[in-house]
């Protein structure tokens, strides 16, 4: 194996590596979307529940209604 043929391995693996890293990046921005929409979607809920458990609520004093 002569120095071209060792040039040209290292160029063809230095290609490929370009290539998986490009795709890794590709797939964590997608995984990143997805988790602030996933975020976004937790605090809608959260709130949600917030607010209706609030507007649930009866004053600790108030006797139930079948008093």
């Amino acid at each position: 194996m002569d120095s071209e043929d060792r040039f040209v391995n290292i160029e063809l693996k230095l290609v490929h590596q370009e290539d998986l890293v490009e795709s890794l990046n590709q797939r964590v921005y997608e995984q990143q979307k997805q988790i602030d929409m996933l975020e976004d979607l937790v605090r809608a809920l959260a709130e949600r529940v917030r607010t209706s458990t609030l507007a649930n609520q009866t004053p600790l004093n108030e006797r139930p209604p079948h008093y």
